[in-house]
């Protein structure tokens, strides 16, 4: 699991950049969301990550993966 917060406003950014940060769950500067570290996800990081802090959410590491909680 990865935690990524926008660090930087979408305005003034390309539409398509605009787009990526909604679909990542991002809403508004220091909103934080936590996502699976899989492909798309680290591809659509790639594509704004002058605009995201991309963090390893290491106290939910384990969890959702059949273990008991």
């Amino acid at each position: 699991m990865i935690k990524i917060t926008q660090v930087r406003s979408c305005i003034g950014a390309a539409p398509k950049q605009r787009k990526t940060i909604r679909a990542l769950g991002l809403k508004h500067i220091s909103h934080t969301v936590t996502q699976e570290e899989r492909p798309e996800i680290l591809g659509m990081v790639n594509r704004v990550r002058h605009m995201v802090r991309v963090e390893r959410a290491t106290d939910l590491a384990g969890k959702g993966r059949g273990e008991k909680r």
